[in-house]
């Protein structure tokens, strides 16, 4: 019996991983889209009069069956897919984006839609009046229907669906080649001079990435916990460089994972798609939907910062090749694979501080009990792992929340640590969203949080940098927006807002990671128990802002790039790496390599969401600075500034627009002088808002 089309008999409804089989998904999933297209043909051929309830309402409650199998399917396509899940995905995936073309390009259906549309915009006193959720539900039906061709003609409806379905196949193909070039590489050594500055936590899990491979020596690999350590510590230049040029070429080289081609098709492609529609570039259709609204307003926030910080940056990068060349000789040359290095090196110089110091106070348990308990301090929230809960792999755990009151509000999966079969990075994504059903019941959200941590080993628990506590906290400040929803729709629930809006949440919780009060509940030494010290924990402080002008002009250059492909208003034929070499060169900061290239494995922008939306990084990076100013002023943990937070933008996901949101919680617009303000960045004058 196929698990996937009976009910869960399990607690909480949760996915009954255990029980799956590979072929479950096929069933399902084409089950799912017969049940849905019945359901859209019950909706289109009702004849009674089209109102909010029997054609919008009953549009967004229809195919639930197939939203519930195609969640857990693309969801283990990235945290434990295999070839066969793989090759299931290419084969489904143009059935799916037919039969989402269909729906959408449904004529009666969109005319039902159009004429509730119109009836509450042109005769609103004569229609049942709608709440604020049910408005916004209303607009986003009827603009989803129009930004997916339901206004085009025939012909061009034929080509949007076309458009579409290639899409969706060549962005799992770019994804499918980025994480099978990455494992295809390991850096094995066998002499122990090579791993001279390496920590000792690094070369244990290398020792032991040798010993499962059945080789000698130490094994190391570009996954995060492997890679970054090893261009940041290790001594030896030249497998710094060795290491560095790997990873930067990924996908770029003449086999079956090249994906220069597939970069040229997904942006040209995006942009036909967005011309169909009428818009000039992909980035007009995109920035419709966003706070930005457009991308003249993108590049101002772009040119703000880099006005801002640049100076800066430029100070910050030559102290580093200072110090290398102090250590090194006048005549050294800072390369891309130094600059981790000898930034490592000119951070404990200043404030005597760097990551391994700190690692062994942030044993991921005691992390996680910090990070729970943070949550418990400002919502009230609890946390109890429940085993009984299936997960989908060995090292998932599942736990129970309850809010305040001690009444369930949510499941939350824990997914810590990388192993081939998972991608690289780190993201939260939901298994079940939240919503209200017809009879009023709340029916609560099934969310997971992903990282890829360094794995204990045979002798050490898990150990944590301060970078990777502050990747823990973003990720769970996207699970307490999904997990504190309280909407009565799923598609403007939880997480479901705008792009630019989302990353609020996330990147307000990494605000914690340096706050003394917070580390001091958790931050004890993994096998003394001793706390972390006063005077370490000052340093951290301080040094909170080293390079911070650096790694604002990196942000910056990703959101750059990603503007550069998609305002494109003419096909794209130019070199992949040359065009991304001269949307670089405003921003560069250290000299270009030949060969290396970016766009090849940047997921977020060519297969993740992010296409004309990289930006939102930094701008929801204005949102939160401006947010945690007013819980600095009020107190970290003060409960009235932390309900006035949820209660007006962690609880009410997409329900108004996000501006109108934000204002009610901060009680006016944001600016950029709190970020300015809490990196230490000194301009003359600035009076811009957003």
């Amino acid at each position: 019996m196929n698990v996937l089309l009976q009910p869960y008999k399990t607690p909480h409804g949760t996915t009954p991983f255990n029980e799956i089989s590979l072929s479950d998904y096929e069933e399902a999933i084409l089950k799912g889209i017969e049940l849905h297209d019945a359901e859209i043909k019950q909706i289109s051929e009702n004849m009674e009069p089209p109102t909010f309830s029997n054609t919008i309402e009953a549009l967004e409650r229809s195919g639930e069956l197939l939203d519930r199998s195609t969640n857990v399917f693309f969801n283990q396509l990235s945290a434990e897919t295999n070839d066969e899940l793989d090759a299931l995905s290419e084969r489904l995936s143009p059935k799916l984006t037919e039969h989402s073309n269909k729906v959408l390009h449904n004529h009666t259906l969109f005319l039902k839609i159009k004429e509730v549309y119109d009836n509450y915009h042109d005769n609103p006193s004569t229609q049942p009046p709608l709440s604020v959720e049910q408005n916004t539900l209303l607009q986003n039906t009827y603009d989803g229907f129009v930004r997916n061709g339901a206004n085009l003609s025939e012909s061009d409806k034929e080509r949007f669906t076309q458009l579409s379905m290639e899409l969706n196949l060549l962005e799992i193909k770019f994804s499918q080649n980025c994480l099978k070039e990455q494992n295809a590489f390991s850096l094995q050594v066998t002499n122990e001079e090579d791993l001279k500055g390496l920590p000792d936590t690094v070369i244990a899990t290398a020792r032991e990435e040798s010993v499962s491979r059945g080789l000698e020596g130490w094994t190391f690999t570009l996954h995060a916990p492997s890679y970054s350590p090893f261009l940041t510590y290790c001594q030896n230049r030249s497998l710094r460089e060795q290491m560095y040029m790997a990873y930067n070429t990924i996908c770029t080289h003449s086999n079956e994972f090249d994906n220069t081609s597939i970069v040229k098709e997904i942006v040209n492609k995006k942009r036909e798609l967005a011309q169909i529609l009428g818009f000039s570039s992909y980035a007009d259709y995109v920035l419709v939907k966003r706070m930005a609204e457009n991308k003249e307003n993108v590049f101002h926030l772009l040119e703000q910062l880099a006005q801002a910080y640049k100076p800066t940056a430029i100070q910050e990068v030559a102290a580093v090749s200072s110090l290398a060349k102090d250590l090194e000789g006048e005549d050294f040359e800072l390369m891309p694979w130094d600059f981790s290095y000898y930034s490592r090196k000119l951070k404990e110089k200043l404030f005597n501080i760097n990551s391994e110091m700190v690692r062994p106070y942030l044993q991921l348990e005691k992390v996680k009990e910090g990070v729970f308990g943070l949550a418990t301090k400002l919502y009230g929230l609890t946390f109890k792992r429940n085993t009984d809960i299936p997960v989908y792999h060995p090292d998932v755990e599942a736990y129970e929340v309850s809010d305040s009151d001690g009444k369930y509000l949510a499941v939350l999966y824990c997914d810590f640590f990388p192993r081939k079969s998972k991608k690289s990075g780190a993201w939260m994504t939901s298994y079940k969203e939240q919503w209200t059903t017809p009879e009023g019941q709340d029916s609560r959200p099934h969310v997971s949080v992903n990282t890829n941590f360094s794995k204990p080993t045979s002798d050490k628990p898990s150990l944590l940098t301060l970078g990777e506590l502050e990747t823990f906290l973003h990720e769970f400040g996207h699970a307490l927006h999904g997990m504190l929803s309280a909407a009565s729709y799923k598609s403007i629930s939880g997480t479901n807002v705008y792009w630019d809006f989302v990353e609020l949440p996330s990147q307000f919780m990494e605000n914690y990671a340096c706050e003394r009060k917070f580390l001091q509940s958790f931050a004890f030494h993994y096998q003394t128990g001793e706390p972390l010290p006063d005077d370490l924990l000052e340093r951290i402080v301080k040094s909170r802002n080293f390079n911070v002008a650096y790694a604002c002009m990196r942000q910056v250059s990703f959101g750059e790039l990603d503007m550069s492909y998609y305002t494109m208003e003419e096909p794209f034929t130019a070199n992949v790496i040359q065009f991304e070499k001269k949307a670089f060169d405003r921003t560069r900061l250290l000299p270009y390599i030949e060969g290396t290239c970016m766009s090849v494995q940047f997921s977020h922008i060519m297969s993740g969401g992010y296409s004309a939306g990289y930006y939102s990084y930094k701008w929801a990076e204005v949102l939160d600075a401006d947010a945690f100013s007013l819980f600095k002023e009020t107190g970290i943990f003060n409960p009235d500034t932390a309900k006035s937070f949820k209660d007006n933008i962690l609880s009410r996901g997409g329900t108004e627009h996000p501006m109108t949101l934000y204002k009610r919680f901060r009680g006016k617009a944001p600016s950029i002088r709190a970020l300015l303000d809490r990196n230490n960045i000194k301009v003359e004058s600035n009076n811009s808002n957003q």
